[in-house]
């Protein structure tokens, strides 16, 4: 597999936390903060065989009413410039729960040969099953 550069846009949630009144930040503060966090720990955490060569925090901070519980949600959106040595290494983040988008920049054309093509099916399901693991960790701690 050939050197990827890709952009990928990742979107942070702030969500008000009920019962705190004093010195609570607005929903936009909180996703802002969040942004500040996961962006931070990208920075300094390195990641085999993937680099950071950008990361945009111009975009304005949004709002959205989720359609279930009907409270706001603001969401900061930051794009970030990723080198990786193999395709397969971006599908971390495309699993993440921030992922919005991704466009690959480089190379214009990718030719995956059949066991290239069954490693990154095989890192898909990986992911996947550990992004569930997490969840069922989350839902536990939530009960």
């Amino acid at each position: 597999m050939a050197q990827v550069k890709a952009k990928i846009r990742f979107d942070y949630p702030g969500r008000a936390k009920p019962g705190k009144f004093f010195g609570k930040k607005n929903i936009e503060q909180l996703a802002d903060h969040n942004r500040q966090e996961k962006v931070s720990k990208m920075r300094n955490v390195p990641i085999q065989g993937v680099r950071i060569d950008d990361i945009d925090m111009s975009q304005d901070i949004y709002i959205l009413v989720d359609d279930i519980s009907g409270s706001r949600i603001a969401y900061a959106p930051v794009i970030i410039t990723f080198g990786a040595d193999k395709i397969d290494e971006l599908i971390k983040f495309a699993v993440m729960e921030e992922f919005r988008t991704i466009e690959i920049i480089e190379p214009e054309e990718l030719l995956l040969a059949k066991g290239e093509t069954e490693k990154l099916l095989f890192r898909v399901s990986e992911e996947l099953s550990g992004y569930r693991q997490h969840l069922m960790r989350l839902m536990d701690d939530w009960r």
